[in-house]
């Protein structure tokens, strides 16, 4: 029996260490079939992401366990049509979740937590949960919190009106980023101080890309944890306020 032999590229070990489409080689003029099929799943797990519905109720079961209170709310989009079609619904609160929250607001609170589906449901449901589990133990002490409000058919914005309505100083927002080919489950947190309908992005923090193949639980919990003191302290966030949260690093590490 003749061995065979299998011809490697050069640039084999950077493929190993990317996610990226890189030296994906050619046949003919086109590309290699398995590069074709690649693509072509990975596309579709992309699609997959921005249409699958959340499941509220499992998701709000998962932070109850975690000990969290839960609401549930409704943008204006109606359903994921209309949410694609019209993201300015997307950012609008059903008005009669609106007026609930404003009756539900009563003493003021430092920091409300919304959970939005955006674009990538998937990531919600596999990021939020453990995000928030890493959160809570380094939370400031003795911070007040909002319910964490889960929003149905959200984009960012919709944590402004969210917040506003409970009277919340700081409102954070996690919600499912655009799927990328390589990424359909990546998750973004946005954070603004002084909620309220009108804010525009420049006045928002974020950190994203938080999955386990990107920023994982433990690191993007230690920058929100930080970023939510700071905000709160300076009463600030957006272009104004610059995540310093690695020199609180070197801080803790003089002082050992």
């Amino acid at each position: 029996m003749n061995d065979l032999t299998t011809t490697t590229s050069p640039l084999d070990p950077w493929r190993a260490t990317t996610p990226a489409r890189i030296a994906l080689g050619r046949a003919g003029s086109g590309m290699p079939t398995n590069e074709v099929l690649r693509f072509g799943w990975a596309h579709a797990m992309a699609r997959d992401a921005i249409h699958a519905a959340l499941d509220v109720p499992a998701l709000a079961n998962t932070l109850q366990a975690q000990g969290w209170e839960t609401l549930q709310v409704h943008s204006r989009a109606g359903d994921r049509t209309y949410y694609l079609r019209r993201p300015d619904l997307g950012r609008q609160l059903a008005p009669e979740d609106s007026s609930r929250l404003r009756s539900l607001g009563g003493t003021p609170k430092e920091l409300c937590i919304v959970i939005g589906d955006g674009l990538s449901s998937i990531a919600v449901e596999r990021h939020a949960a453990p995000l928030l589990a890493e959160l809570r133990p380094i939370l400031p002490a003795g911070l007040t919190l909002t319910p964490v409000v889960i929003a149905s058919q959200a984009r960012v914005a919709l944590a402004d009106e969210i917040a506003e309505d409970l009277g919340a100083r700081l409102s954070i927002i996690m919600i499912g980023e655009r799927p990328g080919l390589s990424s359909p489950d990546s998750l973004g947190v946005y954070i603004t101080h002084a909620p309220r309908r009108g804010r525009h992005d420049a006045e928002r923090n974020c950190i994203s890309n938080i999955r386990p193949e990107g920023l994982g639980y433990a690191a993007a919990a230690f920058k929100l944890a930080w970023l939510i003191r700071e905000s709160l302290r300076r009463g600030l966030t957006g272009v104004d306020l610059k995540d310093e949260s690695h020199l609180a690093l070197v801080d803790e590490s003089d002082s050992l």
